[in-house]
């Protein structure tokens, strides 16, 4: 519990490697529009933030949702509806759509969070899919067709997202925000308690963290996946039922497993590689699943930490 009790003394320190690391992804995001194709860019770093958002919940506080796709997929048909029928620009859509995850991170959260392991989890996956038939059914989502040529807009009356440098440049801004807003969180006496509460619950309530410090964790995951969420809606101009199926939550799981569960880096690097297999290895057709599947049983046997865990392991510091 010596987390909680550090929690009172203030934030933690940033260690340098951490610093190191943040600036070598930011430099790679930087340039590699350059390079690389900035859609599919664009599309990792959604899946980044989201796996990101995921892994703060999973990896400090110990929760493990099968619903998150709820999130994902109700802010990108929101911010669909508002850019699309109300008009709205993106620096409004995005925010009411993320302002909606986390209030349906409120209700779910406040359902699921007294339960425990498969419980929770379970719960959880309940609730998503009960958002996906309200998705089905809607007319505002447009059901099976969901919204299409969703309009990009303009950027403070100023810049254009319809270029595609722009557009880019703008969602590494969201992620980069959602992001340092996680890693803050996790280096701030709050983020302390959460770990506190990973490692030994009953012991962090009787001590007085109680179960508000979760439900605030959840919150806050289902408000960052809700970025995600409205800011991949705004970039492929498309809100579908594929983003609130149970399978997108179980491909964020891969994504934070492959990466690294519990790690800084990891869900970054978890979505760059599933998302780059997801891409690249199309042709192969439904065989993409297979292969996802080989990769993920060999890094779990071979890479029990993850991929960045392990290499963390090996330096001999966290990442």
């Amino acid at each position: 519990m010596a987390g909680a009790a550090h929690a009172e003394g203030g934030a933690v320190r940033t260690p340098r490697h951490q610093l190191v690391g943040f600036l070598l992804m930011l430099a790679f995001f930087v340039v590699a529009p350059y390079f690389i194709y900035p859609v599919f860019l664009m599309n990792v770093l959604c899946f980044a933030l989201f796996a990101a958002a995921f892994n703060l919940l999973v990896g400090y506080v110990g929760l493990l949702s099968f619903g998150h796709a709820a999130f994902l997929g109700m802010a990108g048909y929101v911010c669909g509806h508002a850019a699309k029928a109300w008009g709205l620009p993106p620096e409004l859509s995005i925010p009411i759509a993320t302002a909606v995850s986390a209030l349906l991170g409120l209700v779910i959260g406040a359902l699921a969070i007294r339960r425990q392991g498969i419980y929770f989890a379970m719960i959880t996956l309940a609730l998503s899919q009960m958002v996906y038939f309200f998705c089905l059914q809607a007319k505002f989502t447009g059901g099976e067709d969901g919204i299409q040529a969703i309009p990009r807009g303009t950027l403070l009356g100023v810049v254009d997202l319809g270029h595609m440098y722009a557009m880019y440049f703008f969602v590494l801004a969201i992620f980069l925000f959602g992001f340092l807003l996680i890693y803050r969180t996790i280096h701030s006496p709050f983020g302390q308690v959460l770990k506190a509460i990973r490692e030994n619950e009953p012991r962090a309530v009787s001590l007085g963290y109680r179960v508000k410090y979760k439900l605030i964790a959840f919150v806050l995951s289902a408000a960052l996946s809700g970025l995600a969420g409205a800011t991949k809606a705004i970039v492929f101009q498309l809100a579908s039922l594929t983003d609130v199926h149970w399978s997108m939550s179980g491909q964020v799981v891969l994504m934070t497993l492959v990466g690294g569960l519990g790690t800084v880096f990891g869900p970054i690097v978890g979505a760059l590689i599933i998302i780059a297999m997801q891409n690249y290895l199309a042709e192969l057709g439904s065989w993409v699943l297979v292969t996802q599947g080989v990769i993920f049983v060999a890094c779990v046997l071979a890479f029990r930490r993850g991929l960045v865990g392990e290499l963390g392991r090996w330096l001999g510091k966290p990442l």
